[in-house]
């Protein structure tokens, strides 16, 4: 029993979105506003320091202020319909965010790690809370902040590695 505890700690101790997406660089990083407040910083960062949409990246929202799982779900729900994603397929993605979101405060990280062809990671911090095998899931959530028709164009160029 001990053994057994000592290698799933050793297994969590390693389970961090950097394990996932080592050697990582930034490609952009800028702030996410409404109406003049301050919402989060977002950083995407690839192996190559490049953006790929076909090769794992990972984007980073770190947050500054508190917003519960349920409303960062509802406001991805929303991008993503904005975006004419399958509503058909809500339930399920609502599901699969349920259990890779967590609460968050001033400070607090939430990470996505895209995994090509097959789906994507969540981390709170350092912290895995959900691997996704669902590649169209993982496709639009990305596209609220990377497709040509986000919402926040001036956000999206910079994560690209734009000038502001």
């Amino acid at each position: 029993m001990r053994l057994l505890l000592v290698v799933f700690l050793s297994v969590a101790a390693q389970a961090s979105w950097r394990d996932a997406l080592p050697g990582a660089r930034t490609v952009g990083q800028g702030e996410m506003r409404w109406f003049g407040l301050k919402l989060y910083r977002a950083e995407l960062l690839s192996h190559s320091g490049k953006y790929d949409p076909q090769q794992g990246h990972a984007l980073v929202l770190t947050y500054a202020r508190s917003f519960k799982a349920d409303r960062i779900i509802d406001a991805s729900l929303e991008q993503m319909a904005r975006l004419g994603a399958p509503r058909a397929r809500f339930d399920d993605w609502t599901a699969h965010m349920r259990r890779g979101f967590v609460d968050v405060s001033e400070g607090d990280a939430l990470v996505g790690v895209l995994q090509p062809g097959k789906g994507i990671r969540f981390y709170a911090g350092e912290r895995l809370t959900a691997d996704i095998d669902d590649p169209e899931f993982a496709r639009w959530f990305f596209a609220i902040w990377l497709d040509a028709r986000t919402s926040e164009p001036g956000l999206r160029k910079q994560l690209l590695g734009g000038a502001p």
